[in-house]
């Protein structure tokens, strides 16, 4: 059986219903070489959710992944740079994050 592990994150939107629109809008055609991107680091399932500008995603990675080896795959892709520029027009950092940082951790508190 194979191992997965699961992390959630949040991040915000700017609170504007066009920029949200748009926002969305690109993640119905995500670019294909973010995908591969995204597969290739171990990813096996992504899912993002909204509600009002609260974002929220659910990762499940196999027992390839390390947080260290999709930060070096990232900055050595520049089309992610790219896609990651321009989704930084939408998106908002949590009022916790530090300066550069995007989706925040979250700590599971509960599981069933």
């Amino acid at each position: 059986m194979e191992h997965r592990s699961r992390y959630a994150f949040a991040l915000d939107l700017v609170d504007d219903g066009k920029s949200i629109r748009e926002y969305e809008a690109y993640h119905e055609k995500v670019w294909p070489e973010i995908l591969k991107s995204i597969t290739e680091s171990g990813i096996k399932m992504m899912e993002i959710y909204r509600i009002e500008t609260r974002l929220f995603m659910l990762m499940e990675v196999d027992e390839s992944f390390s947080f260290e080896k999709k930060a070096k795959m990232d900055a050595e892709n520049p089309k992610v740079a790219e896609w990651e520029k321009l989704m930084w027009n939408y998106q908002k950092a949590l009022p916790s994050a530090k300066p550069g940082e995007k989706w925040l951790l979250m700590k599971k508190i509960f599981s069933l």
